[in-house]
């Protein structure tokens, strides 16, 4: 599953999508993009992203590598093993099947935790500096959405709307 990135300029929203995208619309800003605020929207962290575009200069290794395969080792006890060996197409994509769907389960819930983490990474840098952004903190940490949204309420729209974005896993919505 790809990343999701919100983009600011300022306290106005500019762009919400997966890397490419935010490269596209940062890349047709021109020399205004420098200006830009970028965060992962899993993390809430401000990140950046190399508008030239990918590129790939890494040195490949063994295993299947247009796949970008990686052999590593896996610890499994005995009947864990048995059981894969009964599975078709092998251990390997056995596992591999595994851990897709559990990553798949796993994208779409989030945490509570994390969503209050990433909220609260968010508006460290986003609101660090407006009125009630301790008291939204506690709020947010608190579980109390009443009371982070009438904090919030004064904040500039998408700040405001983007941090309750993020928090909403936190709030149960």
């Amino acid at each position: 599953m790809e990343r999701t990135l919100t983009a600011f300029a300022g306290e106005y929203w500019v762009a919400t999508g997966d890397d490419a995208e935010i490269r596209a619309a940062l890349s047709a800003m021109g020399e205004d993009a420098q200006n830009i605020l970028l965060f992962d929207d899993t993390t809430g962290r401000q990140t950046d992203i190399d508008l030239r575009g990918p590129a790939d200069d890494s040195p490949r290794g063994r295993g299947r590598p247009k796949l970008g395969v990686q052999p590593r080792e896996v610890t499994l006890l005995p009947r864990h093993w048995d059981w894969l060996a009964t599975q078709s197409g092998g251990a390997s994509a056995t596992l591999r099947r595994l851990v897709e769907a559990a990553r798949k389960a796993s994208a779409e819930t989030v945490a509570p935790r994390a969503a209050m983490d990433a909220a609260y990474h968010f508006l460290t840098v986003m609101a660090g500096d407006r009125p009630g952004y301790e008291a939204a903190i506690r709020a947010l940490y608190a579980k109390d959405a009443a009371l982070f949204a009438s904090l919030s309420q004064d904040w500039p729209s998408a700040i405001r709307d983007h941090a309750q974005a993020l928090a909403a896993p936190a709030f149960g919505d």
